[in-house]
């Protein structure tokens, strides 16, 4: 696909996503890597701007350097943002009670621990909802937990499971609570079904993505 047909894809996609105003974002691409420039409204939608990208065919990787720009009358103060951090995340029944966060100049660090990776996802996907927050850090901790088992054959056996994934272009491998996983897919949707099963299984406190989108 050339650039300029992928480009054009992207803005399509920018413009169907109701969530997104694309009125501000420039798109460029370079064999299969995309880039995103410009200025959106919130930090959630930053967010939905990478997801939309990542589901046009023929991308394979983004670079959002979207800003977010608040209006005046839209900015909040830190301890008003921190306040409804806070609260958001204590309504959450999936975010431990052990993450706090602290906000300075609208920007939100994500602090504490969890014992599971889709528990920081969770925390880090409420405090990107919060209106006035420019940015979302995580600098959460994973609780190190007893290896149970082969790891790896874990992760193998629930690639197979998946009906989403083509397990034999994907390799497996562990050290110490560290799952590297690489090889080739033919989607993002794969690619994060594949990451998403590293981080559910015991034991897992990173994960290291080396997974490429080959079309």
């Amino acid at each position: 696909m050339s650039n300029d047909k992928l480009v054009e894809y992207v803005n399509d996609e920018l413009f169907w996503d109701p969530k997104i105003d694309n009125q501000e974002i420039a798109v460029s691409a370079d064999d299969g890597k995309v880039t995103l420039r410009g200025t959106v409204g919130s930090f959630r939608e930053k967010r939905e701007a990478t997801k939309a990208v990542e589901r046009v065919y023929g991308v394979k990787s983004v670079n959002n350097q979207l800003e977010v720009r608040i209006l005046s009358e839209s900015k909040r103060e830190d301890a008003d943002l921190r306040g409804d951090v806070l609260q958001a995340l204590m309504l959450d029944s999936l975010i431990p009670k052990t993450v706090d966060a602290k906000v300075s100049d609208g920007f939100v660090t994500l602090t504490g621990t969890a014992d599971w990776q889709y528990q920081r996802d969770e925390a880090e996907f409420v405090a990107s909802n919060i209106a006035g927050a420019f940015d979302v850090f995580s600098e959460i901790t994973l609780n190190p937990r007893p290896n149970a088992g082969d790891v790896r054959d874990k992760i193998k056996d629930a690639f197979k499971r998946n009906a989403k994934l083509d397990a034999e272009d994907i390799s497996v491998t562990t050290s110490n609570g560290t799952v590297t996983v690489n090889g080739a897919v033919s989607s993002w949707a794969e690619h994060d079904e594949a990451i998403d099963a590293a981080w559910a299984a015991p034991g897992v406190t990173n994960v290291k993505d080396e997974i490429y989108v080959e079309y």
